[in-house]
């Protein structure tokens, strides 16, 4: 792994992803109940290959009321993991495999083995997850990307609202999940490097 030491959401963390496949977007790549190739595939590929071509990111921050709050309430939530577990935290930027193909951004280190991925949601989607008691099912690959990114051992997932009990569950690596990552992966990034050389075949001069 690699550590880009960079602010999240900033300008430069933004470029830091450009044409890379994120944790955060593993959904679109594979199905979280059966773990097969995602009709959004192709769609994120070629999603990818424009930022690429273009060297401009299509992701950017939007600063909408839920985003402000959700941000404010993070280091909240970090205080009250750190108080809670006895665990000390650090700030992640952008960290990719070491071949540079693929990302993620954690919410923070956790010592030299774990991360920690915080959810600040609405209150009622917050009761949702308290009922479930488990890793709400959209979240499964975005964790478990992030342990294959990073190659860490566990992941606490953290959900935090103020004046309710906290969701709080560890992720360890599911080899169900991981190998299902490492083949769609490494497919996924074989096809963006073969159609970023048959477009700069066929392409205006970058």
């Amino acid at each position: 792994m690699t550590h880009h030491d960079i602010p999240q959401y900033s300008a430069e963390w933004f470029r830091a992803r450009i044409g890379i496949p994120t944790a955060s977007a593993f959904d679109k790549l594979l199905t979280p109940k059966t773990l097969k190739i995602s009709s959004q595939a192709e769609a994120y590929q070629h999603r990818l290959l424009a930022e690429w071509l273009l060297q401009t990111p299509f992701e950017t921050e939007t600063h909408v009321w839920a985003m402000d709050v959700g941000m404010v309430r993070e280091e909240e939530a970090v205080q009250y993991y750190e108080l809670t577990t006895g665990q000390e935290t650090q700030v992640v930027g952008f960290c990719t495999t070491d071949d540079g193909r693929v990302g993620c951004s954690p919410d923070r280190f956790v010592g030299e083995e774990g991360l920690l991925e915080v959810k600040c949601p609405l209150a009622p989607t917050q009761v949702r997850y308290l009922l479930a008691g488990t890793l709400p099912a959209e979240y499964l690959l975005q964790t478990q990307g992030q342990l294959y990114v990073t190659g860490r051992a566990w992941c606490d997932f953290l959900s935090y609202y103020p004046g309710m009990p906290a969701v709080l569950v560890r992720v360890l690596p599911e080899t169900a999940v991981q190998q299902a990552l490492q083949t769609v992966l490494t497919q996924f990034c074989e096809e963006l490097e073969k159609n970023k050389v048959c477009l700069l075949g066929s392409c205006f001069p970058r």
